[in-house]
């Protein structure tokens, strides 16, 4: 029987600190094992050459100590964790992506050591977001936070159900409310006879409130003790959520949206919340020739 695994990596940064804290955390809620990896890159000729060069001890002294500042961390946050701890030598995103093919989640700081202070995300944490065989929690924000709402955006399209289904669960972990939003675009018409343009927008406003009531009735049913609040908004899903962060413990959405573009990994939505929110994002990707992990 496979254990099932949270995967964060780690590279001694703020943001890869707090990564772990949020990931030791998650991972005693699902009672899970926790994967601390930490990837040194391969760039210098000695590491590539010369195993037994000074600057490969140097560099393997350096992964030893962040591993152990982070295990050091992980148990501080949270002392009943079960920690395995792995270092690699090669490029991290290539190396994190292949751990996160057999995890059940991978979570990421915002930013690592050698980003530039100006990068709101990593260029490593938007490839494992973008590409990761599973679901994907990027740290960024407050992302110490345990009060407020968990915030799920929704649509139209099929990854609604399974986006639902992860935060439900996560809800239910946290003993936390779950904030619930549909966002629609109202279309411009053409032409409306003699409907005036404000009712027309009332008609739209409560088909989509009806959609998701809809949406949302079995779950309510499921998971009676998660308090629910549906909102639906005309604004756009990325700004909707966004400012729904500010007062989240976590976001959720799924990783292509109903007018994403096919082949696409992440849709502008998930792209957007990256690189903006307030708080730790959640990418509700699917696997769907494995059992759900939540």
């Amino acid at each position: 029987m496979t254990t099932r695994t949270i995967v964060v990596g780690t590279d001694g940064s703020h943001s890869s600190q707090a990564a772990v804290r949020w990931a030791a955390h998650e991972a005693v809620r699902r009672q899970q094992l926790l994967r601390i990896v930490h990837v040194f890159e391969s760039e210098w000729a000695e590491i590539q050459y010369d195993r037994g060069s000074e600057h490969v001890d140097l560099a393997e002294q350096r992964a030893e100590a962040v591993m152990a500042t982070a295990a050091g961390q992980a148990r501080a946050a949270a002392p009943t964790v079960r920690i395995e701890v792995q270092t690699l030598i090669g490029r991290a995103a290539p190396e994190l992506l292949k751990a996160a093919e057999t995890a059940e989640l991978t979570v990421l700081g915002n930013r690592g050591r050698s980003e530039f202070a100006s990068l709101l995300l990593g260029s490593v944490s938007q490839r494992v977001a973008t590409h990761a065989a599973g679901p994907v929690a990027i740290v960024r924000g407050r992302g110490d936070v345990t009060d407020g709402p968990i915030a799920v955006g929704v649509d139209g399209s099929s990854a609604a159900e399974h986006v639902l289904d992860i935060a439900f669960e996560l809800a239910v972990g946290r003993d936390c409310p779950l904030s619930v939003i549909r966002s629609y675009l109202p279309p411009v018409p053409l032409w409306v006879g003699d409907v005036p343009a404000a009712d027309l927008e009332s008609l739209r406003g409560a088909a989509e409130r009806a959609a998701l009531d809809e949406l949302l009735e079995p779950w309510r049913t499921k998971y009676p003790q998660v308090p629910v609040e549906a909102q639906v908004s005309r604004d756009s899903a990325a700004a909707v959520l966004e400012a729904a962060s500010c007062g989240a413990q976590l976001v959720v959405v799924g990783s292509r949206g109903h007018g994403a573009i096919t082949g696409t990994m992440l849709g502008s939505t998930g792209v957007e919340l990256l690189h903006h929110a307030n708080c730790p994002v959640l990418i509700a990707r699917d696997r769907p020739y494995r059992e759900a992990a939540f």
